[in-house]
């Protein structure tokens, strides 16, 4: 087995697409993805799991119907499963994302936002 550690800043620089996330690794059936987002997204929710967004560079804005969460660089959330959310970002964040193998980053929305999954880079 080779042990070497993963660089996240030379995973961000091997793309530039907004809004669609790229696997890095896995624990068991949970996928660690990176993506670069900006500007604003599509309401959606994912009914059978949570959603971990942890902000590695920029602020993260996420809506909810009743509220709204602020993320800056270094801090992280995680929307509960079934709650219906809306992230934006004014100017480029970069985001670490943990969820299982297989979820849709649009939920059952659908739509030009959806990205295919298990695109690993």
């Amino acid at each position: 087995m080779k042990y070497q550690a993963l660089n996240l800043k030379e995973k961000f620089s091997l793309f530039d697409e907004q809004w669609m996330p790229k696997v890095i690794a896995e624990i068991n059936d949970y996928q660690f993805k990176i993506a670069k987002l900006k500007g604003d997204f599509i309401w959606h929710d994912h009914k059978e799991t949570d959603e971990a967004f942890i902000v590695l560079e920029g602020n993260l804005l996420i809506e909810f119907r009743d509220g709204k969460v602020e993320l800056s660089e270094g801090e992280m959330f995680v929307v509960p499963k079934g709650v219906e959310h809306k992230p934006y970002a004014e100017e480029e964040v970069k985001l670490l994302m943990i969820e299982p193998r297989g979820v849709k980053n649009t939920g059952d929305e659908g739509g030009q936002r959806t990205a295919q999954n298990d695109i690993w880079i």
